[in-house]
């Protein structure tokens, strides 16, 4: 014989919880865009969550490669990034590294945005930019994608690498 019994009246609620994590995941990710059967553009990270807003976050890092005329023209990489939908806008932070290929120059910074409709990369944060000749410092830059142009907001300083 068996016994069922239920308590209450019945009209308790169940309570749903919603789901907030990725709705997908992709390990060691390579994406590669194109213009024109050229490459222009070349993304690698180890794990890729896409998001159900729609927001794709990069929490073991990101490495992005330009192309200029099929050679790499700049390489930004960093231990964090997130591309956020609603503004079309690309964050990187943590150890966060551009270099300009062609002009030999290295931007570090702890964090940086890129705005894919500018076309311009910027941050508010301490900046240190590496020439072969020098390093100029200071807080807050803004720079064309390819980090060939770019303006220190608040220059703290630069000194004269010897050979």
């Amino acid at each position: 014989m068996v016994s069922v019994s239920c308590s209450g009246s019945g009209d308790e609620a169940v309570k749903v919880v919603q789901y907030k994590g990725p709705e997908a995941e992709t390990k060691d990710l390579v994406t590669i865009y194109s213009d024109s059967a050229k490459t222009v553009l070349k993304m690698t990270a180890p794990l890729e969550q896409k998001m159900q807003n729609g927001d794709i976050l990069y929490p073991k890092g990101l490495h992005i490669t330009f192309y200029e005329e099929g050679k790499p023209s700049s390489v930004v990489s960093s231990k964090y990034g997130k591309y956020d939908q609603s503004k079309d806008q690309y964050f990187v932070r943590n150890n966060v590294v551009v270099k300009n290929i062609t002009k030999n120059e290295q931007l570090n910074t702890e964090e940086l945005y890129w705005d894919k409709k500018k076309r311009i990369i910027f941050t508010e944060k301490f900046v240190r930019i590496t020439s072969a000749k020098e390093v100029a410092t200071g807080h807050g830059l803004t720079a064309n994608e390819d980090f060939s142009d770019y303006q220190i907001k608040n220059f703290s300083g630069s000194f004269t690498l010897q050979q």
